[in-house]
């Protein structure tokens, strides 16, 4: 790739951004082979925020409200949520997320990210895992950012069948099928 000029280079991180608002400064620089710094500075004079807003950006756009669990018990930041179709939440893998000896995360961290993102995404009052199928297909370690989608594929007589899939810089990571009961608000659970 030829060497940019400032101006193709603010124009192109701009166009890039747009299309995946995700991607770290890091990420950024070797797309265009320059330093971390020059990303930084090259979004200051763009006016694009830092990572994290434009994740609260894309998230307070793309959200329905989660009902059936508090939000503050999602594993993870959910980013997009449009209720009995399709949930995404982010997780950054820290040092309370591994074993210490090898920085690989600790499976119940993943597991637990697609479980309550399943329970985000059910339009419903109550709703509870009956069932699960899952796959760890790879490791993933410590700084990893774990980004999950749960798509509910049926709902139908109080259960739902919800796929999910994990990934790591687009490598598929962990794998699922969630079973969930749900009752509706002025369902009749007795």
């Amino acid at each position: 790739m030829k060497k940019l000029t400032k101006i193709e280079r603010q124009q192109q991180l701009q166009s890039i951004l747009e299309d995946n608002p995700f991607l770290t400064d890091e990420a950024l620089s070797q797309t265009f082979n320059v330093s971390i710094q020059t990303i930084r500075l090259d979004r200051l004079e763009k006016n694009i925020p830092e990572l994290r807003e434009r994740i609260k950006d894309v998230a307070y756009q793309n959200r329905d409200e989660v009902k059936a669990l508090p939000i503050d018990e999602v594993i993870g930041e959910i980013i997009e949520l449009q209720l009995d179709k399709v949930a995404i939440s982010i997780l950054d893998i820290q040092d309370e997320h591994v074993f210490h000896r090898n920085k690989i995360a600790r499976g119940h961290f993943l597991f637990a990210q697609a479980n309550s993102l399943c329970v985000a995404v059910m339009d419903d009052e109550l709703a509870l895992t009956a069932r699960s199928e899952v796959k760890f297909v790879r490791p993933v370690t410590l700084g990893d950012r774990v980004i999950t989608k749960a798509t509910l594929v049926e709902k139908k007589n109080n259960r739902a069948v919800i796929e999910v899939v994990s990934t790591v810089k687009q490598r598929l990571v962990f794998k699922g099928k969630f079973e969930m009961y749900y009752v509706s608000e002025g369902e009749n659970n007795g």
